[in-house]
């Protein structure tokens, strides 16, 4: 047994809004490379690969049959975890502590802009009896969820539109953000509307990239630049849309709280330092931040009005740029929100960088219209 795992390597590509010039597999070798270098071993030592996959996204089935190559890991134990990216990442420390491996490897990547029927594919998560049949837009269903928070959290559209223009600014300085942009909250005001009240700049826009993670056991081995797995939770709230929370992110509020039994955290408004949180929609955000402090609905929203979820605030949120300012990958998206707080965790954020960051949370939502996500508490290894 492995009481200890972390972070001992990451690789991330920069995101793009297309790649016509690359293959998955050529993104996913360059990760590889990356992280590879950076934990300073060779393939040959790892003892699991884990493969974080979805068949309706990747266009093919069995997809872990596809990343083997590129990883190093030909003929070597690799499986997929057909879900949320913090949920392959729980699968490999689970591995990794039950004594299985000293070394594991976690992939996820993205090749969005080959998917031409995003709604559609989307749309398979909703039940086939009673809710695909009624032809529902999934981006839709984020609207109502929208509303619903708005309405109990006596908040103004403005406080997600000022979601955007924080996080949009921020990717400026990310050099693996594809979608920096100096926006004004009256240009998201005035943006065209998907679905109302959500407007289009206040939804992630898709985007090509990969991450790798290498984790190691750390039991009474030392390891430069290691970052700690202190915990990690996941939980899955009512699918169906009839019986769920809409104003609440329930899931990631269990996923927190396993999470934090595992790390020790008992007052995360004081002892978590940065946040990393799914912003797949500009509300979720806000929804997620309240989820990951306890807080009541609508007081998420009051600290970002505050200005308090800045990257000099008290509770800084995505000062990454979040999938808003980086890029939505699907299940890809919460390893790379991962990859960003293992950087500011190192003190190697650059622009980015939070002052005294020592315990970073990483909060992720395996999109709609499910209730699915992960939590994980990072720290000292």
């Amino acid at each position: 047994m492995n009481s200890h795992v972390a972070i001992v390597g990451v690789g991330l590509t920069p995101l793009r809004p297309v790649s016509p010039d690359l293959s998955y597999r050529e993104m996913i070798f360059e990760a590889a490379t990356k992280a590879y270098a950076d934990a300073g071993i060779g393939p040959p030592e790892v003892d699991v690969f884990v493969t974080v996959a979805e068949d309706l996204h990747e266009g093919t089935s069995i997809a872990d049959e596809y990343t083997p190559d590129q990883l190093g890991a030909v003929r070597r134990p690799v499986h997929t975890v057909a879900g949320d990216g913090l949920q392959g990442l729980a699968a490999a420390v689970m591995l990794v502590r039950a004594g299985a491996a000293e070394l594991a490897v976690v992939e996820a990547h993205s090749k969005a802009s080959n998917i031409t029927t995003h709604e559609q594919v989307l749309a398979l998560a909703l039940d086939p009896a009673y809710e695909r049949p009624r032809r529902i837009n999934p981006h839709a269903i984020a609207a109502l969820e929208m509303r619903r928070y708005l309405y109990d959290a006596g908040a103004s559209p403005e406080v997600t539109a000022a979601v955007v223009v924080k996080n949009r600014r921020r990717a400026l300085d990310n050099p693996y953000a594809a979608y920096g942009a100096a926006l004004r909250t009256e240009e998201v005001l005035a943006d065209a509307y998907l679905a109302d009240p959500l407007r289009t700049l206040e939804v992630s826009p898709y985007a090509d990239g990969a991450v790798v993670l290498v984790l190691a056991a750390t039991d009474g081995a030392r390891r430069p630049r290691a970052v700690g797995i202190r915990g990690i939770g996941w939980a899955t709230d009512e699918p169906a849309l009839s019986g769920r929370s809409w104003a609440q992110a329930t899931y990631a509020r269990l996923a927190c709280d396993m999470a934090y039994a595992q790390a020790g955290v008992l007052a995360p408004a004081d002892e978590i330092d940065l946040f990393e949180l799914d912003d797949t929609y500009a509300y979720k955000e806000l929804q997620h931040l309240e989820a990951a402090l306890h807080l009541e609905i609508g007081e998420g929203a009051r600290l970002a009005a505050a200005g308090r979820t800045g990257r000099s605030g008290k509770y800084p949120v995505n000062p990454s740029g979040g999938s808003l300012g980086m890029g939505y990958g699907y299940d890809a998206s919460a390893l790379v929100r991962t990859a960003m707080a293992v950087q500011q965790l190192r003190g190697e954020a650059g622009a980015l960088q939070v002052s005294r960051a020592r315990t970073a949370l990483v909060v992720s939502w395996r999109g709609v219209p499910t209730t699915s996500g992960g939590a994980v508490v990072l720290g000292a290894a």
